[in-house]
């Protein structure tokens, strides 16, 4: 899956640092917030997708996102 281009490295930064859990719909690219760092295919209440993840685990695959 690729990652909406919306969802920056800066705009990951900045949720990892604000400690709110939140989450990026990697189809739409809709914040979210409640998201638990390493949650993988939550549900995006704005596109009705499986594709929610965590900031922290959109970084650790950050690279191969890009692709």
């Amino acid at each position: 899956m690729k990652i909406h281009e919306s969802i920056t490295f800066d705009l990951i930064e900045q949720a990892i640092n604000s400690h709110d859990y939140v989450g990026f719909c990697l189809v739409c690219g809709a914040e979210h917030y409640g998201v638990e760092p390493d949650a993988v295919g939550y549900t995006c209440e704005e596109c009705e997708s499986r594709s929610v993840a965590g900031a922290e685990e959109i970084l650790i695959s950050y690279d191969k996102l890009l692709k």
